[in-house]
């Protein structure tokens, strides 16, 4: 397994530790459920120095995004951040990724960690634009300080004013006495706070000074699994639960990062699903009987017990004290308020279709 900067810090704090997209990372530290509230109601800090990062650069540089990502990246101004996603051949998705605007040639692509060969081999072999490539991956690390505290946490540890900096937007600055780290106002808990960019040499360094700085707000190291509960409170699609290479941004509710004003990969295809309407839609459901809990895989059925989808994504929400899920189910079922059921191990359990975000 790969290795991050920090690797050693997370077995030294006692953290349980499995394989994650190649690498050996943190899942737990204490309790999910204290790490996950740590971060909703304070301050909390992942690594995830395993996440992908690509140099994209020259003067057709937004030519080539443009061609390969499903949202409009002319609207992006320096120091802007968007959230999009790469289409595939077969009117899928390849992967969900962060477009960051350097400058008007120069841009800096976020990409799942799990896909960072397959992403860069996508686009790669798109680039028929000239534009200059570069894979940082392995040379950068990423530290997500996530939570109400996060600001002022990290406000101790830098002169640049944070409270400027708006949401999906970045700096360049100096941060615990460290140059050049990309301090970006994004994230994926839903929980405020900026995600710190920097060269692997400097991880420790800077992982210890914010657990100083985050000291009075009893700031605490976050796993992998809070991660996931997290992100799932918020109804953050997660590539390889709640979407993947077969599904539409159109059918998981991402119309809104799919803009059809310029042509991308198959983007009559995902036209079409939007103007006919698609056949199957990405829902938030909650479960109100104790105990039971949706997993992914798991079959959803109507009322006779006939299969209308699947879960993607489940968990107990440790803010709402009650189970939370995600999946597909035939549009007829997608209002909010529908009755389903999830066919947890042969037992069909009553779920209710909810707007998302949960929380």
């Amino acid at each position: 397994m790969k290795e991050t900067a920090l690797t050693a810090v997370h077995i030294s704090l006692g953290a349980k530790m499995a394989e994650f997209a190649g690498y050996n990372m943190p899942i737990v530290y204490t309790s999910i459920t204290e790490e996950h509230k740590a971060v909703r109601n304070s301050v909390g800090v992942f690594d995830v120095s395993h996440m992908g990062e690509f140099r994209l650069k020259g003067p057709k540089a937004l030519d080539l995004i443009q061609s390969v990502t499903t949202n409009d990246a002319s609207k992006l101004t320096d120091g802007k951040v968007q959230y999009s996603c790469l289409p595939n051949n077969e009117g899928g998705i390849v992967d969900d990724l962060l477009v960051y605007r350097w400058k008007e040639d120069e841009y800096y692509l976020v990409v799942n960690a799990s896909n960072i060969d397959k992403d860069w081999n996508w686009i790669k072999d798109h680039n028929t634009f000239g534009v200059e490539m570069v894979n940082v991956s392995d040379e950068t690390s990423l530290l997500a300080v996530q939570g109400p505290n996060a600001v002022k946490t990290l406000q101790k540890l830098t002169k640049v004013d944070l409270g400027v900096i708006p949401y999906y937007a970045f700096t360049v600055g100096t941060l615990a006495g460290i140059d050049n780290v990309i301090i970006s106002n994004t994230g994926y808990t839903g929980a405020g706070g900026f995600e710190l960019y920097v060269m692997n040499g400097d991880a420790k360094k800077l992982w210890d000074a914010v657990f100083e700085a985050g000291k009075e707000f009893n700031i605490l190291p976050a796993g992998l699994a809070s991660r996931d509960t997290l992100r799932l409170e918020k109804a953050f699609c997660l590539y390889g639960n709640d979407i993947d290479d077969t599904t539409s941004p159109i059918e998981a509710g991402l119309g809104w990062i799919t803009k059809f004003t310029k042509a991308f990969t198959k983007s009559d295809y995902h036209k079409s699903i939007k103007d006919l309407g698609p056949k199957k839609k990405l829902v938030g459901f909650e479960i109100s009987e104790k105990g039971k809990i949706p997993r992914q895989h798991f079959k959803i059925k109507d009322a006779a017990g006939n299969e209308i989808g699947e879960v993607t994504s489940g968990t107990q929400s440790p803010s709402l004290n009650k189970a939370i899920g995600l999946g597909y189910v035939k549009t007829e079922f997608a209002g909010v308020g529908s009755e389903i059921f999830i066919d947890i191990r042969n037992q069909l359990v009553k779920a209710t279709v909810v707007k998302t975000p949960f929380l």
